[in-house]
């Protein structure tokens, strides 16, 4: 089975890649003890390409492309409205909580579009990086 003309392969790899590099940003900001780090990075990096991917997944017209830019603007609205910011840069709060929303945007988006592959695949991938809380503390653990 396919999604559009790529196989579960590629579409794996795209979104693997993705999560590292994404992964990797969020690493280097982990260790300077910024307040968007590993997770929440891997997600944003995540989510744009399920977005992108989920364009190239089925031929859909300029209507849907308008419709998905509309989603996309509005749950960054939302996702905004779960950011806490306290008295220092380090007390910033929410950043993953909406990296999440917008991934869930996202991977719903893929849903209404029945993108399965990108579906499952960016689902799994999502909920593996909101694991690495742990890893992430352990991180700035050694660091510090």
């Amino acid at each position: 089975m396919t999604m559009g003309s790529l196989g579960y392969g590629d579409v794996f790899l795209r979104l693997g890649a993705a999560v590292l590099v994404g992964a990797l940003i969020g690493l280097d900001r982990e260790i300077r003890d910024k307040p968007a780090g590993l997770r929440t990075m891997a997600l944003v990096s995540l989510g744009s390409a399920v977005f992108v991917l989920t364009t190239l997944g089925g031929g859909f017209g300029d209507p849907t492309s308008r419709v998905i830019q509309g989603i996309v603007t509005g749950v960054g609205f939302l996702g905004a409205g779960s950011i806490i910011r306290g008295q220092s840069e380090q007390s910033v709060r929410g950043l993953t909580t909406a990296a999440s929303i917008w991934l869930s945007s996202a991977i719903g988006i893929a849903c209404g579009l029945a993108l399965w592959p990108l579906v499952v695949m960016g689902t799994l991938l999502g909920l593996l990086i909101l694991v690495f809380e742990p890893f992430e503390r352990w991180i700035k653990g050694r660091i510090q």
